[in-house]
């Protein structure tokens, strides 16, 4: 049988992996609070810049495209933004400049011909 000082020398190295494992993830904690706010200060960033570039219409026409194509919407939403960040963006995008953005950065679609024989 285990004597008290080995009893008491096991739960004391039980406490200290206990201690560990709770500072280790309370750090993971602040890891994911620090990567949280920096995501919600890129997408302020974001709103601001498409909110300086693009007329009214031009943000309504975005979000319709964004409801109807979410993954297309932010592709979309990345190139103006860094269409503007590397100041290739003169005044602002009005709609029917937006019309035109979204058909250059749209894939053309396939068609097939199907020939009977």
């Amino acid at each position: 049988m285990p004597d008290e000082d080995e009893l008491e020398e096991l739960r004391r190295k039980k406490m200290e992996q206990l201690r560990d494992q709770q500072g280790q993830g309370q750090g993971q904690e602040m890891d994911e609070e620090a990567m949280r706010a920096q995501q919600e200060q890129a997408e302020a960033q974001k709103k601001a810049l498409l909110r300086q570039y693009l007329t009214d219409g031009a943000r309504k026409r975005l979000n319709t495209v964004k409801m109807s194509k979410p993954e297309r919407g932010e592709q979309i939403e990345q190139q103006l933004v860094a269409l503007a960040q590397s100041g290739r963006v003169q005044g602002q995008i009005d709609e029917e400049q937006m019309k035109e953005l979204l058909q250059e950065l749209t894939p053309d679609s396939k068609s097939f011909n199907i020939r009977r024989r």
